[in-house]
């Protein structure tokens, strides 16, 4: 806790609201904060993707890392499935999906306190074929920055099959002859910047062994947390109580050779889910970005406040 006496927390918080304008162009709407981005959501149709990038704390480093090399189809912050009737939505050989993600109605409203509300309508089908088999209506909550520079992202996606029966799955979690389990991811993912030292991964249940740089597991709530601008930060994902199969699973990847920082809210992690023709289902996650590492009881906490906040 500061030593701050309270109304000289608020002034600080007062001079960087201050500080922050909004910058929109004809497919991006950026956060600024003295001219650089606090977050900025992607949205040009020429994407294969809409995404966050960057996403930050006020006055820091980019978190997010977009396009690396090693997998240039993670696009920051962002939502992919992996297969929809086996048909890959995910990798993108030669820069093109076997599955083509579209959206069209965005709407956007900026609001006075550096809060924003993100609306747009996503359709999925394979590239060869006429029918959409999934559809989603998609809305992105952005709370303002807080004292500190924390905010959070609210995300509410709604999915509805098409005309027939559609089942979302992804790379089967094999196990290699080394006895590394890999594969089983799909969703809501955030690929972290490389210049993150000393990363860790915290839940609010125990993660279980690490296998090839890799954990599989079952929580309420994740968070990836390291050091970045010399200060601690963290990004931590908090999975609905409504969610199907809550508590969800988690995908996470703490690699420094490369280095590859991954953390994705996996539903489909152990099996694959199936709609029938015209069912709908809703995912709802928050992603809270925010200096200083959590530990199980704060994303425990924070977790509480979410679901008393969206029931």
């Amino acid at each position: 806790m500061s030593g701050l006496a309270p109304g000289l927390l608020l002034g600080a918080a007062c001079a960087q609201t201050n500080a922050m304008q909004w910058q929109r162009g004809p497919d991006s709407i950026a956060l600024l904060q003295d001219g650089k981005p606090v977050w900025q959501f992607n949205f040009a149709a020429t994407l294969s993707k809409p995404y966050f990038h960057p996403v930050g704390l006020p006055g820091g480093s980019d978190l997010t890392w977009l396009s690396p090399r090693d997998h240039p189809h993670h696009f920051a912050l962002f939502f992919s499935w992996k297969y929809l009737n086996h048909v890959n939505y995910w990798e993108e050989p030669a820069g093109v999906p076997e599955g083509a993600t579209r959206w069209a109605n965005v709407r956007i409203e900026t609001r006075r306190d550096h809060s924003a509300v993100i609306a747009l309508s996503l359709r999925y089908r394979p590239r060869i074929g006429t029918a959409d088999v999934l559809t989603e209506e998609r809305t992105v909550e952005i709370s303002r920055p807080g004292a500190g520079g924390g905010y959070f992202m609210d995300w509410d996606m709604e999915f509805t099959a098409g005309g027939e029966e559609v089942v979302l799955d992804r790379t089967p979690p094999e196990t290699a002859p080394d006895g590394n389990a890999r594969g089983g991811y799909a969703g809501l993912s955030v690929r972290l910047a490389r210049e993150w030292a000393n990363p860790v991964v915290t839940a609010t249940a125990p993660l279980g062994a690490l296998a090839n740089y890799r954990y599989g597991f079952a929580a309420s709530a994740a968070e990836f947390s390291g050091i970045i601008d010399g200060g601690e930060a963290g990004v931590a994902f908090f999975d609905h109580p409504l969610n199907p199969r809550h508590p969800s699973r988690w995908y996470a990847i703490v690699d420094g050779s490369v280095p590859f920082w991954y953390l994705n809210a996996s539903l489909l992690q152990l099996e694959s889910y199936t709609l029938r023709a015209h069912e709908a289902f809703r995912l709802r996650y928050r992603v809270f970005v925010h200096p200083g590492r959590w530990n199980s009881s704060r994303l425990l906490e924070e977790h509480s406040i979410y679901s008393r906040q969206k029931q």
